[in-house]
């Protein structure tokens, strides 16, 4: 998972407990709690109890940030897809070409699947995201593709709507991606999995701008 602030349950060096967590720290490190749960078993054992507990508080301070067990784990969902979302638009806002752009997402989305992958994918199959959080992730995708065609369409020439569908297949690949990943979760086989993604894709949006691409029987493709 995300790196996480201390645990306020831990002794400093000399033994003595540590100062008091600051009142703006205090919900972090319930949710810290609450993903070191996750992360160790499963969403069925975070409970408030488990999670005031493992944080080394007390229940009703717990209760004092989270209505109930729903509210909780909503909210450490929204922050561990928020964080996820940050660090891969930075490494890709951080790329020069397509290719780049590329290999920046798919490397970074297979290291998130190998640190916290499992806990994203039993929050999400606890159910815990409610309408508006689906909304905050369809839109981002729509940035994403709107990003990623833009560049597509500077580098190679395609026209904007030709760009951002291409765009729209590639990226609605990557759960493809992960998903061989974790029939075979080495570091090897992820890396072999970068290559293979990019390349396609890159050699798929260069053929299009190529004007290459053919439907069957040599036939030119329909246009877009």
């Amino acid at each position: 998972m995300v790196p996480s602030v201390a645990n306020p349950r831990e002794r400093d060096s000399a033994g003595q407990e540590p100062t008091r967590l600051a009142r703006s720290n205090r919900r972090d490190a319930l949710l810290d709690a609450a993903a070191d749960l996750v992360a160790a078993g499963d969403v069925e054992s975070v409970s408030m109890e488990a999670v005031a507990e493992q944080a080394g508080v007390s229940r009703p301070l717990v209760y004092k940030h989270f209505a109930n067990r729903s509210e909780l784990l909503a909210a450490l969902y929204q922050r561990e897809s928020a964080l996820l979302h940050s660090e891969l638009a930075a490494e890709v806002q951080a790329a020069v070409t397509l290719e780049e752009m590329l290999r920046a997402l798919i490397h970074g989305a297979l290291r998130a699947q190998a640190s916290r992958g499992s806990a994203l994918a039993a929050l999400r199959s606890a159910g815990v995201r409610n309408q508006s959080q689906r909304k905050v992730q369809l839109g981002r995708d729509r940035d994403t593709v709107r990003y990623f065609g833009a560049q597509a369409a500077r580098e190679f020439g395609l026209d904007d709507r030709r760009a951002r569908i291409a765009m729209r297949v590639a990226l609605g690949a990557v759960e493809s991606v992960l998903a061989q990943w974790r029939l075979r979760p080495t570091p090897e086989y992820a890396a072999a999995l970068e290559n293979v993604y990019v390349t396609l894709v890159v050699g798929g949006v260069e053929r299009l701008a190529s004007g290459d691409a053919t439907g069957p029987g040599g036939a030119a493709g329909p246009r877009c």
